[in-house]
């Protein structure tokens, strides 16, 4: 399976998601810079983290635009995978590939530090090698991570279990519904705030992260 992973001005976790991709799961890996129109021939593509251009404004409200944008949209369009992380999770809502949005931090503060998850969801091509209800430690770092949406879209994410996974013990942003990832009706795309590449690796202190790179590789095989 071929990545592509989207640079943006800004962006400072493209290089951890290539290091996962290429380094620990051995899969060809590139960069696409955000002004390119078009994804040659990967399978999956990866809004990474850190920033974009524009955030000021709105995270992702600028880089939505980005010529890669399109090409992205046609990609999921056509039943392909696409991952947002952080600031990718926000592109992927303001382009309408997700619904809902990440607003500040209910405490207006930004967050650094690691974080419990569970596992809403374990049927999904990002999450089917977790197990249902599962914990996992994975490290966050946002300042704009605060998952808000309508009620009615909040009772179709649940209805449709489109919820992947949420925080538990400790909600850090104030997020609806302790919402810390969700994918589309399809389940195809999918968003989170925590950083799963940055739990991958040993070297890193956990590897609570790896499994959801697996499971899209599993699917790819399949």
């Amino acid at each position: 399976m071929k990545f592509g992973v989207v640079v943006f001005p800004g962006s400072n976790c493209d290089r951890d998601m290539v290091y996962v991709l290429r380094d620990v799961l051995g899969c060809p890996t590139q960069l696409i810079w955000h002004q390119a129109t078009m994804l040659d021939d990967v399978d999956g593509v990866v809004l990474p983290g850190g920033f974009s251009y524009g955030d000021y404004l709105r995270c992702g409200a600028i880089a939505r635009f980005s010529p890669i944008m399109g090409a992205i949209v046609e990609h999921a369009n056509q039943g392909k995978l696409v991952f947002g992380i952080c600031n990718g999770f926000q592109v992927l809502t303001e382009v309408g590939l997700l619904p809902g949005a990440l607003t500040r931090n209910q405490g207006l503060h930004f967050i650094c530090d690691r974080i419990t998850l569970k596992v809403e969801n374990n049927q999904t091509p990002f999450t089917h090698l977790y197990a249902q209800d599962q914990r996992v430690t994975l490290p966050i770092a946002h300042g704009e991570g605060r998952y808000y949406a309508d009620p009615e879209t909040l009772a179709q994410l649940e209805e449709n279990q489109q919820v992947l996974f949420r925080y538990v013990n400790e909600n850090p942003n104030g997020s609806l519904k302790d919402i810390a990832g969700i994918c589309n009706r399809q389940g195809n795309v999918m968003g989170m705030m925590p950083h799963p590449e940055r739990a991958s690796d040993p070297i890193l202190g956990g590897t609570d992260g790896l499994a959801l790179f697996k499971s899209i590789l599993e699917i790819a095989k399949a």
